[in-house]
């Protein structure tokens, strides 16, 4: 689910500020722009977004500031790098002129701030941070979840008014099918003008009886009625549900698609499509949920 947070926390001689989003994805997938200085935290951090967070790409972003003056070491190994191939582009090229010490001071790299390490004080003040941003997040995400829920909730509706349509329709199959059979059967003996042929009743009853027992939905419609209920339970239910309601999505829209294969009739077919179209817009909202 999509949402932003952000923390600051400060001290003596340390200020770390922390800026988490999130936008919808189906895995977890965590992304962190630290400082070299906070490498070696970057496992605690990742831990303590998957203690939250479950699914999602999260992007955190800490800024860590020391208090006092700022001193800085040499990187010789890399200062003498550039000496040395500058040297030998100089020597190369016949190229007159000294290597400036100005221009090695601005070489990336070349000067590092001195640090000793983070203590522990700046380490819990770091997770503090990043444990109120996560914080600010989900109190915002909750927010965005209580009207993502009020959305599923009328699409559910939707997809439940269609069913008493297809009951309905489903109703009359059998004397429909009879009435065509028989219209089609009496058309085909009959052609060619010649005298008229009587249909044998019983054998036109095996064929009805057959044709709507390959056309009966009644097993899908009660699937996809218990489908829905679970799903609106499951909309309830505290904690990580967006798994569960990916599978009752799949589930009923596999009903939708049965109920699509066996009937012919257009009404049945409109409220199955319609079914099928409300059932692709929760699968994207869906998404967003843990």
């Amino acid at each position: 689910m999509t949402g932003f947070g952000r923390a600051t926390v400060a001290r003596e001689d340390f200020k770390v500020a922390v800026e988490v989003k999130t936008v919808n994805n189906r895995y977890l997938d965590i992304h962190l722009r630290l400082s070299q200085e906070l490498s070696p935290l970057e496992m605690n951090i990742r831990k303590l977004i998957s203690s939250r967070l479950s699914r999602g790409r999260v992007d955190l972003n800490i800024s860590f500031e020391r208090g006092g003056a700022t001193t800085y070491e040499i990187n010789r190994p890399l200062v003498a790098g550039y000496v040395n191939i500058l040297r030998e582009i100089q020597k190369e090229f016949n190229l007159a002129g000294d290597v400036d010490i100005a221009s090695l001071t601005r070489l990336p790299g070349a000067l590092t701030t001195a640090r000793g390490g983070l203590d522990e004080e700046s380490v819990a003040g770091i997770e503090q941070a990043v444990g109120e941003a996560l914080d600010d997040l989900e109190k915002m995400r909750e927010s965005e979840g209580a009207a993502l829920t009020e959305e599923m909730r009328g699409r559910v509706a939707k997809i439940e008014a269609e069913v008493p349509v297809i009951e309905n329709a489903a109703e009359g199959l059998a004397d429909a099918y009879r009435q065509r059979l028989q219209k089609r059967i009496g058309e085909l003996v009959n052609r060619g003008g010649g005298p008229t042929v009587e249909l044998d009743a019983g054998r036109l009853a095996q064929e009805v009886a057959y044709l709507a027992d390959r056309s009966d939905i009644s097993e899908e419609l009660v699937r996809l009625r218990s489908h829905l209920d679970q799903f609106r339970a499951t909309l309830d239910t505290q904690g990580e549900v967006g798994k569960r309601l990916d599978f009752l999505l799949q589930e009923l829209n596999r009903e939708a698609n049965t109920v699509l294969s066996k009937s012919t009739e257009v009404s049945i077919k409109d409220a199955g499509l319609a079914i099928k179209a409300e059932v692709e817009k929760l699968r994207e909202q869906v998404q967003n949920v843990e």
